[in-house]
């Protein structure tokens, strides 16, 4: 079939989120009432990463979050940065970020073990991520009380353009500024430690 990747790169750029090899063959053999192999999905996907990949584009098809999406090229990413910043009246607080940090390396992770490590309520920022699909509750906890358990989303991975929660930096990647003054942050060190 001549114009398969061109029904591939349909699929690709209408998917709002990145869109799963096994979905693509899905929707294409429903389409067409023809089975379609992995190796010939991944040959069109292929070609249409060498199509984009000329200067004349200036977004490429990429593999993240166990799919494959339309991207911008590093080279537009400040022009964008600068469009998104002045559009964006919704960005993630610092309480929220730190919530959200402790859900990705801990998850699955309860409400009551949150507000431990930070030592505050999280039940404002734990609700905005709940609100941006970043976390979900993905169940509930054999302790007493069975409480909700949340996770970080696949939604969290394409926000933050990582394939897979094993590609989130390692607590001893991070590196503490060497003229600093006073003690490291309490709560780095506790979810390096915990992490660790």
């Amino acid at each position: 079939m001549e114009s398969l990747a061109q029904h591939i790169e349909a699929l690709i750029f209408a998917s709002p989120q990145p869109i799963p090899l096994a979905e693509i063959r899905a929707v294409l053999q429903e389409t067409f009432g023809l089975e379609f192999a992995d190796t010939q999905l991944l040959e069109c996907i292929a070609e249409l990463r060498r199509r984009y990949d000329h200067a004349q584009h200036s977004f490429e098809v990429i593999e993240i979050a166990g799919g494959y999406q339309f991207m911008s090229k590093g080279t537009y990413h400040q022009t964008i940065g600068v469009h998104l910043r002045q559009q964006s009246t919704k960005k993630l607080s610092r309480s929220a970020l730190e919530t959200l940090s402790i859900i990705a390396y801990r998850q699955p992770v309860t409400r009551s073990e949150l507000e431990k490590i930070r030592g505050v309520s999280c039940d404002y920022a734990l609700q905005k991520l709940l609100e941006k699909e970043l976390v979900t509750i993905i169940g509930r906890s054999e302790s007493v009380g069975k409480p909700l358990l949340y996770g970080a989303t696949e939604k969290f991975m394409d926000y933050f353009g990582i394939r897979s929660m094993a590609d989130l930096p390692q607590p001893r990647e991070f590196k503490l500024p060497e003229q600093t003054i006073g003690e490291p942050e309490e709560l780095m060190v506790e979810v390096a430690e915990e992490a660790g």
